[in-house]
């Protein structure tokens, strides 16, 4: 296990530098910069940002020297400073990424808790009125954009009040709040977007489970263990889930990448103030450091989700060893 590990992060190394390289490539090749706004400005002389160009290198456009002046400082832990937040890249990264990843795990936690049952229904009752009810949910899932069931949540929580239309917490009150009220209050805040992010994944993982479920129950060993005579709960439990849900876990590195590019739109619509947010307000102002340290932060998420995946797999199958 421990080889496993080491050989999959050393792999992630080249795949940092690729996707960091290319963003840099599309930033130099792109129009403008973040000083293009600032030359427009009368009251800033041409002297004052020709300095600031030469203290970025934003006064080249050579891609090998652009990327060399980012990634020598990033190897040593310096990420660099932020243009438009006036503050370190590092400390603006570190504040967003636990909404982040509160909003993806609870989505994850969602779409599984509701996906392997949901599955498992289908196929015990395949080609039934359940079957197709939830086919159809799934179908629902697949079909719908993140970004327009995500506008209809806003208008659903904007008409019925129900739930807050956007943000993480209440702006007002949010200073008079107990903890627990504001765990509270963070987690109603958390109810719409995770649905939104959730069923992505849970329409991908309701499919998968049901034709690995309907493939397991089909299989010699699974008709011995109903001839014995056990329970159709005992041979769905002990039986045929702990082999059908092998290859969900399989592709949960693979649906990570679709989660998070969900939930990049999500957090952009919802409010939400994630690496989604930070990661659009850097592309739109064209602020170079911020967007590299987030793509970083983004494969970085990509990587070790790949690898929980194939770690859980082994934990799972014990047939499987990794080394």
């Amino acid at each position: 296990m421990k080889t496993f590990l080491i050989r999959r992060l050393l792999a992630a190394i080249p795949l940092i530098i690729a996707v960091t390289f290319i963003t840099k490539a599309l930033l130099v090749a792109s129009p403008g910069n973040f000083l293009s706004e600032l030359r427009l400005n009368p009251s800033i002389s041409r002297e004052h940002v020709a300095q600031m160009e030469r203290m970025y290198h934003l006064d080249s456009n050579n891609v090998f020297e652009r990327y060399w002046f980012w990634v020598w400082p990033a190897l040593q832990g310096d990420l660099g400073y932020s243009l438009t937040k006036s503050a370190p890249v590092s400390s603006l990264i570190g504040e967003r990424m636990p909404n982040t990843l509160l909003l993806t795990g609870s989505a994850l936690v969602f779409s599984w808790a509701f996906a392997i049952p949901l599955g498992v229904l289908a196929a015990v009752y395949r080609n039934r009125w359940g079957d197709k009810l939830i086919g159809l949910i799934s179908f629902f899932g697949l079909s719908i954009p993140s970004v327009f069931f995500s506008l209809l949540m806003v208008l659903f929580a904007a008409k019925t009040g129900l739930f807050p239309a956007g943000g993480i917490h209440d702006q007002v009150m949010w200073g008079v709040m107990s903890p627990w009220q504001k765990v509270v209050d963070t987690l109603w805040h958390l109810v719409l977007p995770m649905i939104v992010l959730g069923t992505i994944g849970l329409a991908q993982y309701v499919r998968q489970m049901r034709s690995e479920m309907i493939e397991t129950l089909s299989q010699d060993y699974i008709r011995t263990a109903r001839a014995k005579g056990l329970s159709r709960w005992r041979v769905l439990t002990r039986h045929a889930l702990g082999n059908a849900i092998n290859p969900l876990v399989t592709i949960f590195g693979f649906s990570l990448a679709t989660l998070l590019a969900g939930a990049l739109l999500t957090e952009f619509v919802f409010g939400w103030p994630g690496l989604g947010t930070l990661t659009f307000d850097a592309l739109s102002s064209k602020d170079e450091p911020l967007v590299m340290a987030s793509v970083v932060m983004l494969v970085l998420m990509l990587v070790i989700g790949n690898l929980i995946a194939d770690v859980m797999l082994a934990i799972i199958d014990p047939r499987i060893r990794l080394e």
